[in-house]
C-alpha cells in the first residue's frame, strides 16, 4: 500500500440496549474481516469506571502503605464492624447526629475541598468513636483515613526522637497531615508538658492550613476545648466547621454501641 492510499472509512448503523442507537464505524483486517465499534456511551462510561478503579487502588495501597510506615492499623479491629446501620439512633438528639456523620460521608468531596473540621462532644460511651469511625471506613472504600487517640499520636511523633527511629520527626508528620480523613479522640486528655500539647496544635495547624478534613473528640463542651486549645486555635476550628453535642447518658451497656 502506497504512503498516499488510505483505508476507506466504513460506518453502520448499531443500537444500545441502554444507550439506543449510535453510529458504528468499522475496519477491516486484510480484506478478511472487518471488526465493528461498539457504543461510544458505554466505552466512555467504561473508561471512567476504569479510572475510578485505578484511583480507589491506588488510595487503597496508599492507605496500607501509611499503616505500615506509622506502625499502626489505624482503625481498631475492635471497632471495624461500626456501621451507620448498627448505630442505635433511638433518640432526637441520636437521630441527628447520625444525620450529620451520614451528610459528611455522603459529601466527603465537598469536605475535602473546604476542609471542614467536626467536633462530636459528650461523655464517654455516647457514641461518638462509633459514628466517627463509620464515616472512616466508608471514607477507606476510596480514600485514606487515619484514627487515633490524641495520646497515641503525641508518642508516634514522640517516638522518632530515638536514634534507632525508622521515621523522622517531619516524615510522621507528613503522613498524619496529609491523609485524606484524620480522626482524633480523647482531645483534651491531660498532658504530661506543653510539648505534648504543642505536637497536636502542630497537626491541626497543618490540616487547617491545607483544608484536609478532620473530625475530633472530645469529652470537652466548648469552654473547655476553648480553654484547651486556646481562643485562636478554638476560632479557627469554629470556622467553617460542624459541632455535635452528644449530651445523653453513656450507654456502655450495650455492646454494639461500646464506643
Amino acid at each position: 500500500m502506497g504512503a498516499s492510499e488510505t483505508v476507506p472509512q466504513q460506518t453502520r448503523a448499531g443500537n444500545c440496549d441502554r444507550h439506543g442507537e449510535y453510529e458504528s464505524k468499522g475496519m477491516s483486517l486484510l480484506g478478511l474481516r472487518t471488526i465493528w465499534t461498539g457504543c461510544p456511551a458505554c466505552a466512555q462510561e467504561q473508561r471512567v469506571s476504569d479510572e475510578e478503579k485505578r484511583r480507589a487502588d491506588e488510595e487503597s495501597d496508599r492507605q496500607r502503605r501509611m499503616e505500615r510506615r506509622l506502625s499502626t492499623s489505624g482503625i481498631p479491629l475492635r471497632f471495624r464492624d461500626r456501621t451507620f446501620e448498627n448505630y442505635v439512633a433511638d433518640t432526637d438528639g441520636k437521630r441527628n447526629a447520625l444525620q450529620v456523620a451520614r451528610d459528611f460521608a455522603a459529601n466527603f468531596d465537598n469536605h475535602s475541598r473546604d476542609g471542614t473540621t467536626v467536633v462530636f462532644s459528650g461523655k464517654p460511651g455516647t457514641g461518638k468513636s462509633h459514628l466517627a469511625i463509620a464515616v472512616a471506613m466508608i471514607v477507606m472504600g476510596s480514600g485514606t483515613a487515619m484514627y487515633l487517640n490524641a495520646l497515641d499520636l503525641v508518642r508516634m511523633v514522640r517516638d522518632t526522637w530515638r536514634r534507632d527511629s525508622e521515621m523522622t520527626e517531619s516524615s510522621v508528620l507528613h503522613e498524619l497531615s496529609t491523609v485524606g480523613l484524620l480522626v482524633i479522640d480523647e482531645i483534651g486528655v491531660q498532658y504530661g508538658t506543653d510539648g505534648e500539647q504543642v505536637i497536636l496544635f502542630d497537626v491541626l495547624n497543618r490540616r487547617y492550613r491545607d483544608l484536609m478534613p478532620t473530625i475530633l473528640l472530645t469529652n470537652l463542651g466548648a469552654k473547655g476545648m476553648k480553654e484547651f486549645l486556646g481562643e485562636r486555635s478554638f476560632d479557627r476550628l469554629r470556622e467553617g466547621g460542624i459541632w455535635v453535642a452528644f449530651d445523653w447518658d453513656s450507654y456502655r451497656g450495650s455492646k454494639k454501641d461500646a464506643a
